[in-house]
Parts: structure tokens; C-alpha cells; sequence
């Protein structure tokens, strides 16, 4: 009888370490799991983020262009043109380029390059040279401004 308990209480021992053994593997099977999901996602959420940005090459040797014809409408009255203009920024803005508003706004290094300062309101950009733009909220190409300044020194 002392024999047969001794039997029993060691095949007790044996299954509760067997069922500490499955419990533990399971935690480590759902922690494996979550982590498969999490860099899934990841990998997921990189892919759409170079999805956003394949183009940002080709954009910047295109926007150049795009300035030509811009200026080539203020000196020819032409329908083709303004038909062109219109279809490239309906295809810009289908991609996520936004043209950055600077006249009238107050200067800003991250979206803005100063080409030239004159006396007016400080910091305010009183003309834009060349217009920038974003990409997906990114900047693209920084737009060339004059900027005020209250007082001008001279040499």
C-alpha cells in the first residue's frame, strides 16, 4: 500500500508538472502569436508608408515643369495650358502633393527658404518666389520666400 502511494503521488507530481508545462507553452504560444501580429502590422504599416513616398523621386524632377507652366500661363493665354496645369494637379493631388500656401503666412524654416528680406511685417512672407510642396505631409520642396523684416541693415 506505502508502495502504491508513493506511485500515485509521484504520477501527481508528474502531471502537475506536465500541466505547469502546457500552461507555460501556451502563455509562450499566445506571446508568440501577439508578437507575429504586432510586426505583421508593422510590416504592413511600412509597406503603405513606402506605397506614400515610391514617387517622391519622380515628383521632384517634375515639379520644375510644373513651375514652367505655371509661368508660361501668366505670359500666354492659352487653353491647352491651363487644361495641362489642371490635370497635373488633379494627378498631384491624387497622390498626396499639396501645393504649401506661404504669401501672407508667417515665415516657417521647416516648410520655407528665406531668398530675401525686405522692410515689413517681421517674419511675415510678403511673396513667394517659388512655390513648395508636401508630400503626404512631408516637404517635397521648400518654398522660395521674401520675408519682412522691421528694420533692413544696409552696408
Amino acid at each position: 500500500m506505502d508502495e502504491t502511494k508513493k506511485v500515485k503521488k509521484t504520477k501527481n507530481k508528474e502531471v502537475e508538472q506536465l500541466l505547469q508545462r502546457i500552461a507555460d507553452l501556451e502563455e509562450q504560444l499566445k506571446r508568440t502569436v501577439a508578437d507575429y501580429r504586432n510586426q505583421e502590422k508593422r510590416f504592413e504599416d511600412e509597406k503603405h508608408e513606402f506605397v506614400k513616398f515610391a514617387n517622391r523621386e519622380l515628383l521632384i524632377k517634375l515639379i520644375p515643369s510644373f513651375d514652367t507652366l505655371f509661368l508660361a500661363e501668366k505670359h500666354v493665354a492659352d487653353e491647352g495650358i491651363r487644361i495641362t496645369i489642371k490635370h497635373l494637379q488633379d494627378a498631384f493631388k491624387d497622390v498626396g502633393v499639396e501645393r504649401i500656401n506661404a504669401e501672407g503666412e508667417m515665415f516657417n524654416p521647416e516648410k520655407m527658404e528665406v531668398v530675401t528680406t525686405i522692410h515689413g511685417e517681421e517674419n511675415k512672407v510678403l511673396e513667394e518666389l517659388r512655390p513648395g510642396y508636401m508630400l503626404n505631409g512631408k516637404l517635397l520642396r521648400p518654398a522660395q520666400v521674401t520675408v519682412g523684416k522691421k528694420t533692413i541693415v544696409t552696408d
